[in-house]
């Protein structure tokens, strides 16, 4: 009969470890087209590409320490230039527009340096008014790739964000079509909160007790109206769905308010930390929120909790969408598109989780292993991230928990 227990805490772990598989950095790359007004047939280019994702598909590291210099990088600059060009095709009027490499820096984002690729793209005739972008770029190494696409004609602008799943769209420099903007912006928003589980690890800590109560909160009154669970855990299951419902709107809604404010004033310029701080102060919130459902803490108005450390959690999100620099109306599509995927994202994760912990909540399976040892594996895998953000290394044998 003691092998039951182990088997519940076992299986609770087991059930949370897929979402680690995909803890890392977003893979990002930003390519941006100008019409030059005194050649109408050349578009003026600029592609942006992380070199830490250069380095999976080109040795730019030759004497392996781990530091890529601009040395190294100038050494490899064919390669880098023919991958990079390779993996993008842009046609007008049906024809494909060559692409000729003109120049090559090193410039500095907030999530670390990043190979400038500058290039013109010849076309055979006057750019159309219609562009057709086909984008492979890492499109057999990262699935979760996404390059941010932004085409200027003068003081119009149209863009997209494309990837392996979204390798192809058609822009419209005469009149850009924000609908399409949006939606290709709320999907990028959608695949980001999937492939990034560190806000869903936060939400997820803060929504394990919201089928519960705290024993030590309820009144003598209280506890004969209220079924008790047999189990000596300290938590009593709550009578309701809608109790439960109730406080996972509140803690969402704070979330939300939150990061929204930060994820906008970062966009737009007005808010700028350094990603390792950022990064760091995230994994942070997920130890601290993890860690409250063991020592309890702050056991009423956990949407306190989350509206805090949202602010943080909103630098995050904006990351996704650093370098963007837009007119209004096309910022607003991209931001609103942006935002509203990420709340679809999250729905989509944590509305099915709310009804399966309540039909749970009464076993020792959630109260012990899903509740306690699940909170202490969410507690283990944000403090590796932490130390891993905080001092900027790689823990030898976690790399299935945070693959680069």
């Amino acid at each position: 009969m003691k092998l039951r227990p182990a088997l519940l805490r076992l299986a609770a772990l087991l059930a949370l470890l897929p979402i680690t598989a995909f803890a890392h950095k977003e893979s990002d790359a930003y390519l941006t087209l100008r019409t030059d007004p005194a050649n109408p047939n050349v578009l003026r280019g600029q592609f942006d590409i992380a070199l830490r994702d250069l380095a999976f598909v080109i040795d730019i590291d030759s004497d392996h320490d781990s530091a890529i210099t601009w040395g190294e990088v100038k050494a490899h600059r064919d390669a880098i230039e023919r991958y990079a060009l390779g993996g993008l095709t842009i046609k007008g009027d049906g024809l494909t527009c060559e692409t000729h490499p003109t120049a090559q820096k090193i410039d500095a984002h907030n999530d670390g340096a990043y190979d400038v690729i500058e290039f013109d793209a010849v076309c055979d005739k006057e750019i159309p008014n219609r562009l057709g972008i086909v984008y492979r770029l890492f499109e057999d190494v990262d699935p979760y790739h996404r390059g941010i696409v932004t085409i200027r004609a003068g003081d119009r602008v149209a863009g997209a964000v494309l990837g392996p799943n979204t390798p192809t769209a058609m822009l419209d420099l005469r009149a850009p079509d924000r609908w399409s903007q949006f939606k290709s912006f709320m999907v990028d928003g959608i695949w980001h909160i999937w492939t990034g589980p560190d806000h869903l690890l936060f939400i997820l800590s803060l929504l394990l007790p919201a089928v519960l109560y705290r024993r030590s909160l309820l009144s003598s009154r209280q506890m004969p109206a209220i079924p008790a669970s047999s189990n000596d855990t300290g938590w009593i299951p709550v009578p309701k769905l809608s109790r439960a419902m109730i406080e996972l709107i509140k803690v969402v809604s704070g979330f939300t308010v939150s990061h929204s404010v930060t994820l906008t004033l970062s966009v737009l310029g007005y808010v700028n930390l350094p990603s390792r701080l950022v990064e760091s102060g995230i994994a942070l919130s997920i130890i601290i929120a993890a860690l409250n459902n063991i020592y309890p803490i702050v056991t009423r108005r956990a949407w306190v909790v989350a509206f805090a450390f949202g602010f943080i959690h909103g630098l995050g999100f904006a990351s996704a969408l650093a370098g963007l620099s837009l007119p209004p109306a096309a910022m607003a599509a991209s931001l609103g598109g942006f935002s509203l995927g990420v709340e679809l994202g999250q729905e989509a994760i944590v509305l099915p989780f709310l009804p399966l912990a309540f039909l749970l909540r009464k076993t020792r399976f959630y109260q012990v292993g899903v509740l306690r040892w699940g909170s202490l594996l969410i507690i283990a895998i944000a403090t590796l991230w932490l130390v891993q953000r905080a001092f900027d290394v790689v823990i030898p044998g976690t790399a299935f928990l945070t693959p680069s």
